[in-house]
């Protein structure tokens, strides 16, 4: 469920970010709230409308 009172992410920012473990592409999950790497099988989580870019932030496939 997305906070209403939180900031949102920007999709736009998916041109600038890759995976810190592949450096490939990340694909954007509204419901979730994740930046998914399907090459790497791993989900980046969002919070406050910000990208955690850490490896052991993300949540395997």
């Amino acid at each position: 469920m997305i906070d209403q009172d939180s900031p949102a992410f920007d999709p736009h920012m998916l041109e600038a970010l890759i995976c810190p473990h592949t450096q490939g592409r990340l694909d954007y999950d509204a419901a979730a709230q994740e930046l998914i790497s399907k090459k790497a099988g791993l989900a980046f989580p969002i919070r406050n409308g910000i990208p955690v870019m850490l490896i052991d932030e993300a949540r395997k496939l």
